[in-house]
């Protein structure tokens, strides 16, 4: 038997926000005290570190739940399956539905009951559940969603990942502009065919001294409420962590498939940083003695930002329709699937299309 990616798709948000619309924004540091340099200068600054030029919001009517749903519909159509027939719902985000302008979080009921709800599923059997994972969520529900599967608990999982980060940014933090909003939902299912789907899994958490490497914090403002938060991160302390840990994980996942580098056709990163990608590519590849093929990484952070577990579901709705220049991905392709994020997690997929 085998688990397979049967059905994906996306919501990409129709609002675009470039780096010159950064232009009018008072960043400050830490401590409150103003940048000594002007923000067209933070912006090229940041551009060449991260790759971002633009990055998608989603309209002020709009919550995390709504473009999850929206993403669903289509992974629900292309997979071409009755709803009723899901076993189970997994939905990954870190900061539930954040209503435009609001100070505070909803999660209740659950975001994966409300698209479930949404999808008007009427099968009570249909178990719907959120994971806080943080931005390798979307491929830790897919991991989740194979180990139902193969314990013969489910035939077929939603797994979801999305999120809204502008609704919880800093606005006062040069890093609230690597942030953007989005979603990715895909089909999983057992399958009769042999050596395909999943091939391979790997997971890990580093809480010993990573836990807070990203927190919520105070705004850099501090005229502001104290008692709203924002997302935070430890910016080099997470990029060091990613590129000492990330390609073991990798490498891990992939001896364990039982395939060769060689026949890695993609490579598919959380879009968070381009330069960490990067890095993270060439030391994997380093460790087995070889250099990285030049059209291996597909990128979408350049025009989407970094949207947390959306980014990986995204960028795979984007290669599979070819919709990435330059890229495309073949029936048999052997594909990694790799993600770093908040916790600190890590994990990794390898997987035959």
């Amino acid at each position: 038997m085998s688990v397979k990616i049967t059905g994906i798709g996306s919501y990409i948000p129709e609002v675009r926000v470039s780096n010159l619309d950064f232009a009018k924004h008072v960043f400050l540091n830490d401590d409150g005290t103003p940048f000594a340099i002007p923000n067209e200068e933070i912006a090229a600054k940041f551009k060449n570190i991260t790759g971002i030029e633009e990055r998608r919001y989603v309209d002020d009517n709009l919550l995390t739940s709504d473009i999850a749903y929206l993403a669903s519909v289509r992974a629900i159509e292309n997979a071409g399956i009755d709803p009723e027939k899901i076993d189970y719902i997994i939905f990954a985000h870190n900061f539930g539905d954040v209503r435009q302008g609001a100070i505070q979080s909803d999660i209740l009921p659950s975001l994966a009951t409300r698209v479930k709800h949404r999808l008007q599923i009427k099968n009570p059997k249909c178990v719907a559940y959120d994971i806080l994972f943080g931005c390798p969520g979307w491929v830790e529900g897919v991991i989740q969603a194979q180990a139902f599967i193969k314990a013969g608990m489910a035939k077929c999982c939603l797994v979801i990942g999305a999120e809204t980060l502008s609704r919880v940014v800093d606005r006062h933090d040069r890093d609230s502009m690597i942030y953007s909003d989005g979603a990715g939902a895909s089909i999983i299912e057992y399958s009769d065919e042999a050596d395909t789907g999943i091939l391979a899994h790997a997971s890990a958490t580093y809480a010993y001294e990573e836990a807070n490497y990203l927190f919520f914090g105070n705004s850099f403002n501090n005229t502001l409420d104290p008692d709203v938060r924002y997302i935070k991160m430890q910016g080099r302390k997470i990029y060091e962590f990613a590129l000492s840990n990330v390609p073991r994980a990798m490498k891990d996942c992939l001896d364990a498939s039982g395939i060769g580098i060689d026949e890695i056709k993609k490579v598919l990163i959380h879009q968070a940083n381009e330069k960490m990608d990067e890095a993270i590519i060439q030391r994997f590849y380093k460790l087995y003695g070889q250099t990285p093929p030049l059209d291996i990484m597909p990128m979408s952070i350049h025009m989407l930002g970094n949207s947390s577990v959306a980014t990986v579901p995204t960028l795979f709705d984007l290669l599979v329709k070819g919709e990435l220049e330059n890229h495309e991905i073949k029936k048999g392709d052997a594909i990694l699937l790799a993600s770093v994020g908040a916790g600190m997690n890590i994990n990794a997929i390898v997987y035959r299309y």
